[in-house]
């Protein structure tokens, strides 16, 4: 892993590429996008620079869950990033966001 928290974010992402569960892939990076929007808030630059490469790979991810049918055809990456945006914003929790992404997940199936 990279110490850029944008590189390491899009390093797991490739990794997760060949876990067993392209769901489980899917969510697992979601869970860890929403840690580093958090941790970047205060550096928008930083991840505004970097929006292609994380969007690159949140699409790969989501390519591979949906050509294995467990994700909705219809889901595009933009989506799911401002879903997952829409989380890391509302709920500092872990509990709630654990919550919110068992919701995302059933509603993306």
């Amino acid at each position: 892993m990279r110490a850029d928290p944008v590189a390491a974010l899009c390093d797991e992402g490739e990794a997760l590429l060949e876990a067993r569960s392209p769901a489980d892939a899917l969510f697992a990076w979601l869970r860890s996008y929403i840690t580093t929007q958090r941790t970047l808030a205060a550096d928008a630059p930083l991840f505004e620079d970097r929006h292609e490469s994380v969007h690159a790979t949140a699409s790969a991810l989501l390519t591979r869950a949906q050509r294995s049918g467990v994700v909705r055809a219809d889901l595009t990456a933009t989506d799911l990033l401002t879903m997952a945006n829409g989380i890391a914003l509302a709920s500092t929790d872990p509990d709630q966001t654990r919550r919110l992404l068992r919701f995302l997940r059933r509603g993306a199936s």
